[in-house]
């Protein structure tokens, strides 16, 4: 979290996060962090699929065609996320971080995806642990991706230039 707060406030960006099966553990991580208010704008935990329509924009028919535990669900909750916030990069984060496997979906999978202007990157995850290793694990997975995708403008822009 530490490393994401200081890229970000390199690159002079901002950050928000919308969580489903973490339940805030990530932008908790940011936030323990001193200073991160310095980049992070906020964090919407859509827990059901009521807030992830209604907070962040999810389209009923892409949870319907596809559930809450989706790459499309993920991608969708990204995109809110950063235009409901007004942030640079909006990460998002949904699954079932166990124990009981749900809508078919089995314990462990995660979808994580990152959202910048141009794009959203999403990983599929698998998480085989207990509810509170996984929730640890997928909260810091989350994080890495996106000082992945920051690491990764920032040498696109250099590239550019």
């Amino acid at each position: 979290a530490a490393c994401l707060g200081q890229e970000l406030l390199k690159q002079g960006k901002t950050i928000a996060f919308a969580e489903s099966c973490s339940g805030g553990l990530a932008s908790s991580l940011v936030t323990d962090v001193p200073g991160s208010s310095e980049y992070l704008l906020g964090s919407i935990v859509s827990y059901t699929n009521m807030a992830k329509q209604k907070l962040l924009h999810v389209q009923a028919d892409t949870l319907a065609k596809y559930g809450a535990v989706s790459r499309e669900t993920a991608c969708e909750m990204a995109l809110g996320v950063r235009k409901q916030l007004g942030s640079d990069y909006g990460v998002s984060i949904t699954g079932n971080a166990g124990p009981g496997a749900s809508e078919g979906k089995p314990v462990g999978l995660v979808y994580i995806a990152v959202a910048t202007d141009d794009v959203v990157y999403c990983q599929e995850h698998r998480f085989m642990s207990t509810r509170t290793e996984n929730k640890l694990r997928i909260a810091q997975t989350a994080i890495s991706m996106a000082i992945d995708k920051l690491l990764e403008e920032k040498n696109n822009m250099e590239d550019k230039n």
